[in-house]
């Protein structure tokens, strides 16, 4: 059910969860986006230009945390802005032959502030990956009824 203007607070959590990343998620993503950047991919590439390994696209980070807004709005039509701040990579091991996730991704979200005219909700978002945040200032504005 989609949350309503006046069931809302400041302060208020919307949601947690986690989401497992494997690089077979990245060279998905690659392909849907056209990105095929081999940082993304390619451990021996990534590492030869200083990185700790393959990293997550950025985009993909980001679409990953908000997917939360969007379940808990109800309609992803009803974010009408969402912006953030890249701060360290996703970094995601290999797995390959395995079921565990390379990666971890956990994302919270919490009501950061209420527009009463305009009956929208700020969410504020916290991603965290590998006991680091990951995104910074990531906020999302939600149109809510």
């Amino acid at each position: 059910m989609s949350p309503t203007f006046e069931d809302l607070a400041v302060g208020q959590e919307i949601g947690t969860r986690s989401i497992d990343v494997t690089r077979q998620d990245l060279v998905k993503y690659a392909g849907a986006s056209g990105d095929f950047n081999p940082i993304h991919w390619n451990e021996a590439f990534a590492t030869s230009v200083e990185l700790p390994g393959v990293i997550a696209h950025g985009m993909f980070t980001m679409g990953a945390a908000v997917q939360l807004v969007s379940d808990w709005a109800g309609d992803p039509a009803a974010v009408v802005d969402y912006q953030t701040r890249f701060t360290k990579p996703v970094l995601v091991t290999d797995t390959t032959g395995t079921d565990n996730a390379g990666a971890v991704i956990d994302v919270t979200g919490v009501v950061g502030a209420l527009d009463a005219d305009a009956r929208t909700a700020r969410i504020d978002l916290t991603v965290v990956a590998g006991g680091q945040k990951v995104l910074m200032k990531s906020q999302a504005v939600v149109k809510v009824s």
